[in-house]
């Protein structure tokens, strides 16, 4: 049975506080709201302040994006409704003014904590004082808010990498978190870069370490506010809204179907056999209003976990994935490529070292040493690195299997009306991947690689061109080998027939 009322209904008159406002899904959860939920009071956004800047002027350069252009277009007057709240995740108290402070704990009814570091390789140092400390300063605020219905933590489906099934339910961390934090405090680098395999063991990276720990602080409050733990798997570009293809990052697979399709990325180790958990941010933020929307409504004395995942629902594989990318891109390239788009994932890792060494590095060195010779910058070799580097972070994802529990992600379409299943929908199962990975190509194309969609027939020349400059160079390549072969073989023979 659905509530009484209808999600926007619930956020009619309500004052909310977000961090992470200015992130991939921070914004997408700004504009969702005041679009589909007209009648909200206010928004806190805590956002870091800029020298020479005023929150106004951090506002402004937030709604830059074109992703607020249906907003600006039919109903700018719900801009009003955000209000900037100068701080910072990694200040004392969130460096927030005692006035801000004291307004927020007088108003706010409903937090959504987005704020994180999504980067795997971050010094745990780092990792914990973002993702940790700074959860554990946002919660103590939220103790002092005097109406709070509400407090939605966003989390991640991989927090506990160790697992190859997640259950929605609370795990405790290996290592207290408060013990962590006061660690990281007074430990030297040197001594906290020896100790952190050891500490973070057995989660691959201070992301899901930092992610598994922050959990276990946000349970530790239990009882004095209705929680609610919202975990999304891997999360891409929007399906729907607030524009087909939406993404201004080019953290993970945005990263790959960029470098795979400029050219760059050529080899990847990866099983293609295995399912790729993606979720589109606008149905991940939708699952985020409505978890929020039912906690608060139903206010549970537990906590409330919700794995956003696939799951099989409508499952991809990596290999599936890459095939349609090479379809798509190939019908809507890039206009700026280094070399045409090709390359495989490979399931052998010395398999991949090799492509790694004859389809990355050694056209680096070739083109580099040109540079030199003529006298200019060279950049390949370093740029080539940076990439096997992410390749290298990336490749534990995808070279595992994992299984996440989500039957609470399922039931929330049956927990509201079927009109707010239209405006919040969450149902994975309709997402068609031929259409979505052309949604997503073009929304990187133009949103991440600032490439105009005017551009492409003059890009598809281009890679015309590129192919049959790779097809003239391959002939070249096998053709040397060949003869190579062919000639020491032969000078082999003659000593031993000698």
């Amino acid at each position: 049975m659905a509530p009484s009322i209808s999600i926007s209904e619930y956020y009619a008159g309500k004052t909310l506080f977000i961090t992470g406002a200015t992130g991939f899904m921070g914004k997408v959860l700004i504009e969702k709201l005041l679009w589909s939920c007209p009648d909200i009071k206010k928004m806190f956004l805590l956002m870091r302040p800029k020298k020479g800047q005023s929150g106004k002027e951090r506002l402004d350069s937030l709604l830059n994006f074109r992703m607020f252009e249906r907003l600006k277009a039919e109903h700018p007057k719900r801009f009003e409704k955000l209000q900037v709240v100068a701080g910072d995740i990694l200040s004392e108290d969130l460096g927030i003014s005692d006035e801000d402070r004291r307004q927020i704990q007088e108003e706010t009814q409903v937090i959504f904590h987005c704020a994180a570091c999504v980067r795997f390789d971050m010094f745990l140092r780092d990792a914990v004082k973002m993702n940790t400390s700074g959860t554990l300063k946002v919660l103590q605020l939220a103790e002092g808010i005097k109406n709070l219905e509400v407090f939605t933590h966003v989390s991640t489906s991989y927090c506990r990498c160790e697992l190859d099934v997640l259950d929605e339910k609370l795990y405790p961390a290996e290592h207290r978190p408060q013990h962590v934090m006061h660690a990281v405090d007074w430990m030297d680098d040197d001594l906290l870069r020896h100790m952190q395999p050891k500490l973070i063991d057995p989660q691959p990276n201070t992301y899901a370490y930092t992610k598994s720990l922050t959990e276990d602080l946000v349970s530790q409050y239990k009882g004095k506010f209705p929680i609610v733990i919202a975990r999304p798997s891997i999360v891409t570009a929007a399906y729907q809204e607030p524009i087909p293809g939406w993404v201004d990052n080019l953290n993970g697979p945005t990263g790959l179907l960029v470098g795979a399709g400029k050219g760059v990325i050529r080899t990847m180790h990866c099983n293609d056999g295995y399912k790729a958990d993606v979720v589109p941010v606008d149905m991940a933020v939708n699952a985020c209003i409505i978890l929020a929307y039912l906690t608060g409504v139903e206010k549970p004395k537990e906590i409330s976990i919700c794995n956003i995942t696939q799951s099989g629902i409508n499952a991809i594989t990596w290999g599936m994935a890459l095939d349609i990318g090479r379809v798509q891109v190939s019908e809507f390239p890039f206009s700026v490529c280094m070399w045409y788009p090709g390359g495989s994932a490979k399931s052998s890792w010395i398999m991949h070292q090799i492509a790694l060494f004859f389809t990355h590095m050694l056209p680096a060195y070739f083109i580099d040493l040109l540079l030199f010779l003529m006298g200019k910058k060279t950049f390949m070799i370093k740029i080539q690195k940076r990439i096997n580097y992410g390749l290298n972070v990336l490749q534990y994802y995808t070279t595992k299997e994992w299984h996440f529990k989500n039957d609470n992600y399922l039931a929330l379409k049956n927990k509201i009306s079927p009109k707010d299943n239209k405006v919040f929908y969450t149902d994975l199962s309709v997402l068609n991947w031929d259409t979505y990975m052309r949604d997503y190509i073009l929304g990187a194309r133009e949103f991440c690689c600032k490439e105009d969609p005017a551009t492409i027939p003059q890009a598809r020349k281009l890679n015309r061109q590129l192919y049959y400059l790779d097809k003239v160079f391959q002939v070249i390549f096998f053709g040397l080998l060949a003869y190579f072969a062919f000639y020491y073989c032969k000078v082999i023979y003659s000593v031993i027939s000698a």
